[in-house]
């Protein structure tokens, strides 16, 4: 027998916006509408627009009624009822994806709106096979996650039920970014090409190179994207050049390269290759970033370019209090930093670009003791309205905060407030140093030096 199949009903309910359906050997009643909210690709669509629904008859589903029971609360109300917690969450997967519902139980239960920073907690560790740390991690928007950890990439579905590893041609990845649940671009400092991956059979479907002017490899130090381009810096394997080249992101050809770097002699300004990349869609911006650690100490700069024009926008260069890493923030307008030496967050504010020159501190800024560099391998991150620093073991929340009485600083914009929030309970911070952490659903992910997995902070939801 077919999974389903019309059987007689009584008469009388054709015109009805009562439908009735048999899973199971279960009779259950809904109304058209609520069917509706599985979409046009469902079963259910199928089942109630096919030609044999003309028959006269009650729809019969040979699936588990129980499970059915908790989608169609989901189809009701858009969340799950409190008895999903008495599921397995992967046989609920299972029969969503048999029903053709499976995007409705991914927003319910790992949507971005869900996200809330003040109410992350450390839920759960995702193993990783081997003895590798991870040295790369990148997300997708319903929090399906991809970790690198020597030659292997091991992925993890929203629901983090489902995992899979691949090996790389790579001794080790040191670029990693998600272009879908299934598929990544993966690069190294050490190792020639962009490679794109197949993650779920585990072949490369492309190699991108850069053609430098000395014809050497092209090392990959950096990857970001927008919903068009697909971004990758590079570096000749020479170390005498650099360049940051924009692809179609739909069909990988090259379209154009911005920011080209030629070295001679002891330029070192222009030998810095960007090795961290984010879009401001806002704006139409790139920023590209880098910084280099010399006899005189760390130096770097952050540049903003016109993808499209190829033009420097703007530019800072960095050396006293060089960033140890830097973001921007597309919610609060901002360019945010970590300082090196004194380990304090500063910010610029995007809303007056052409002035921007100055660093303002985020909260009291403190004297850098004996040459100590106190932000030296700390990280920094934008998420929604929130800026998010790793100090060590910890994990700092920043946010503004809205004055009652606003005041306007020099340039005439209203003066911004921020205050930190260190996040997680004490035992919830134990452990070595952050080395990543990213965003995905309504989770937070992080991983620490010398550990082989991945710690999954969460905002609670209704479900699971």
């Amino acid at each position: 027998m077919p999974p389903h199949a019309p059987l007689m009903a009584p008469s009388g309910r054709m015109d009805s916006n009562i439908v009735t359906i048999d899973v199971g050997g279960q009779i259950f009643q809904t109304t058209k509408q609520t069917l509706t909210a599985a979409g046009t690709k469902s079963l259910f669509s199928e089942i109630f627009h096919s030609p044999a629904s003309a028959q006269i008859g009650v729809p019969f589903v040979d699936r588990d009624p129980d499970l059915f029971s908790v989608l169609l609360s989901l189809l009701r109300t858009g969340n799950l009822p409190s008895k999903a917690k008495a599921f397995d969450l992967q046989d609920l997967v299972s029969e969503a994806k048999f029903y053709g519902i499976e995007s409705l139980l991914v927003s319910s239960q790992s949507n971005p709106s869900q996200f809330d920073a003040f109410n992350l907690e450390k839920s759960l560790i995702l193993p990783l096979n081997g003895r590798d740390s991870p040295s790369a991690i990148s997300t997708t928007t319903f929090g399906s996650v991809h970790v690198s950890h020597g030659s292997k990439i091991t992925s993890f579905d929203w629901s983090l039920q489902r995992k899979s590893t691949i090996l790389t041609r790579f001794f080790a990845v040191d670029s990693l970014l998600a272009l879908s649940p299934s598929v990544a671009a993966a690069g190294a400092t050490d190792f020639s090409g962009l490679q794109i991956l197949d993650l779920e059979n585990g072949y490369v479907k492309e190699t991108l190179n850069w053609e430098n002017v000395t014809k050497s490899s092209s090392t990959v130090q950096a990857i970001g994207s927008s919903p068009e381009f697909l971004f990758t810096s590079f570096e000749s394997g020479r170390r005498n050049s650099n360049s940051v080249v924009v692809y179609d992101i739909g069909n990988l050809k090259p379209i154009t390269e911005i920011g080209t770097n030629e070295i001679y002699g002891a330029d070192l300004d222009s030998g810095i290759p960007a090795t961290k990349l984010c879009w401001i869609s806002r704006y139409n911006l790139l920023m590209a970033s880098g910084s280099h650690s010399g006899p005189s100490g760390v130096s770097g700069n952050i540049k903003l370019w016109d993808v499209r024009s190829g033009n420097l926008v703007w530019e800072l260069k960095e050396k006293v209090d060089c960033f140890s890493d830097v973001t921007v923030s597309e919610n609060l307008s901002a360019i945010f930093k970590v300082g090196v030496n004194s380990g304090e967050v500063f910010f610029m504010d995007l809303r007056n670009l052409g002035a921007m020159n100055t660093w303002v501190s985020t909260g009291e800024t403190r004297k850098v003791v004996n040459g100590k560099k106190e932000g030296a391998g700390s990280k920094i991150e934008s998420h929604g309205n929130q800026v998010f620093c790793s100090k060590g073991g910890n994990l700092e929340l920043w946010s503004e905060v809205l004055m009652g009485s606003p005041r306007n600083s020099e340039d005439g914009l209203q003066e911004r407030v921020y205050r930190r929030n260190l996040m997680g309970r004490v035992k919830d911070m134990e452990g070595s140093r952050i080395t990543h952490f990213s965003f995905g659903g309504n989770k937070m992910f992080v991983t620490r030096k010398d550990q082989q997995f991945v710690e999954v902070w969460q905002s609670s939801v209704r479900g699971f």
